[in-house]
C-alpha cells in the first residue's frame, strides 16, 4: 500500500515512516515542520511541507499520490499548552482532523490509523486500564483527541471509513538512525538524561504517593513498538479484514490501548537511567502536580489479540539505552 503518513516528521512519526518502508510499502509525509525535523524523514519516503488543515491542499495530494491508506500522527500535544491556549488545540487537533477526514472522503480513502493518547481516560477508576473505561479527560489535549475519536466512530457509521484507534501513555527510546528531539522538551526520560549531560537538575514531582516508593507510576513503551503497532494497524484496516468491518456498509473503530500492562514508577525510571549513564542523575524533590493519579498503565490484552502486538522492546534498560546512545552520537540532534 501507500501511506500518508502526517507528522512524519516528528518523533513518533519518523520511526514509523522507517518502519512501513522496511515492509515494503510506500510512504508521502505530510508535516508542516512546527515541531518536526525535515532531516530526520527517510531519504526515500517523499515530504511535502503542509498541514492536513489544508483540506484542498490535503486533497490533492491525496489523488496525486494514489494514497491508500493514511497514519495520522500530526497533534499539538503539550498538557499544559492545551490548557493555556484551548484554541490552538482545537484547531489543529479536531478541526484540523477533520480537514483530513473530508480531504480522504472527496478521493475515496478509506483507511486511516489514529495515533491517540490514554490521556483520553483521564484519572481512570482502576489500572490497568481496559478499554471500555469512561473517557473523561482532564486536559484540553486528551479531550480533542477524544473529540477526533469520535469522528473517526461516525465517518465509519456513514462513511464507511476503517479505522484503527491506538490509545498510548509515553513514548521513549530510540532507533540507530532516530532518536527524541523536542523544544521544549517535557518527557521524563530526555530530561533525565539532559540532567546526566550537565543540564538543569531533574524535579521529582512527589515521593508521597501510595506507590512502593512513593513516586507515580507511569506506563511507557518503546518508540520501534509503537512504531510496529501503527504498521500492524495499517494492515488491519484492509476491505478484506475483518477487524475494521465488513467489506461495505458501516463501520467502527478498532480500539487498542498499547502499554506493558505494568508500569515503572518515576524512581525506577531514574535508577535504570543512572545505571545506564554510569552516574548519579542530579535531582530534587518537589510537592505532588494537582491532577497527577498514582498510577496509569494501560492494559495491552487486545493489542496482543487483535493486532498480534507485543513490547518486545519496551524494557527500560532497552529505551534508556538506546536513548543515551543516540544522544551520545547525535550531540546537535538534527542540527536545526
Amino acid at each position: 500500500m501507500k501511506v500518508l503518513v502526517t507528522g512524519g516528521a516528528g518523533y513518533v512519526g519518523g520511526v514509523s515512516v522507517d518502519t512501513i518502508l522496511a515492509a515494503g510499502h510506500g510512504v508521502v509525509v505530510l508535516d508542516d515542520l512546527t515541531t518536526g525535523h525535515a532531516a530526520s524523514v527517510h531519504p526515500d519516503a517523499r515530504t511535502v511541507v503542509g498541514s492536513c488543515a489544508d483540506e484542498d491542499a490535503t486533497r490533492t495530494l491525496l489523488e496525486a499520490e494514489r494514497i491508500d491508506a493514511i497514519l495520522h500522527c500530526a497533534a499539538r500535544s503539550l498538557v499544559g499548552e492545551s490548557v493555556r491556549d484551548p484554541a490552538k488545540y482545537y484547531r489543529d487537533n479536531v478541526a484540523g482532523g477533520v480537514a483530513l477526514l473530508e480531504a480522504a472522503r472527496a478521493v475515496g480513502v478509506r483507511r486511516i490509523v489514529f495515533s491517540s493518547t490514554a490521556a483520553v481516560y483521564g484519572v481512570p477508576e482502576a489500572t490497568p486500564i481496559p478499554e471500555d473505561a469512561p473517557l473523561r479527560p482532564i486536559n484540553t489535549y486528551g479531550e480533542t483527541k477524544r473529540t477526533f475519536e469520535g469522528a473517526l466512530h461516525w465517518y465509519g457509521q456513514a462513511y464507511g471509513v476503517r479505522s484503527v484507534v491506538l490509545r498510548y501513555f509515553n513514548v521513549a527510546g530510540a532507533t540507530e538512525r532516530l532518536g527524541e528531539v523536542h523544544r521544549p522538551e517535557t518527557h521524563l526520560i530526555p530530561n533525565l538524561l539532559l540532567a546526566a549531560e550537565g543540564g538543569p537538575p531533574l524535579t521529582l514531582y512527589g515521593n508521597d504517593y501510595p506507590t512502593p516508593d512513593g513516586t507515580p507510576i507511569r506506563d511507557y513503551i518503546h518508540v520501534a513498538d509503537l512504531a510496529d503497532a501503527h504498521l500492524a494497524a495499517l494492515e488491519a484496516t484492509s476491505p478484506a479484514d475483518p477487524r475494521t468491518g465488513p467489506g461495505s456498509g458501516p463501520t467502527s473503530p478498532l480500539i487498542a490501548n498499547l502499554g506493558t500492562s505494568t508500569g515503572f514508577s518515576v524512581l525506577e525510571v531514574m535508577r535504570a537511567a543512572e545505571i545506564v549513564v554510569g552516574a548519579p542523575i542530579p535531582h530534587t524533590i518537589g510537592p505532588r502536580r494537582a491532577g497527577d493519579p498514582p498510577a496509569l498503565v494501560a492494559s495491552s490484552e487486545r493489542a496482543r489479540r487483535d493486532l498480534g502486538w507485543l513490547p518486545g522492546r519496551s524494557t527500560l534498560e532497552a529505551m534508556i539505552g538506546s536513548a543515551w546512545t543516540w544522544r551520545r552520537a547525535h550531540p546537535a540532534g538534527y542540527g536545526d
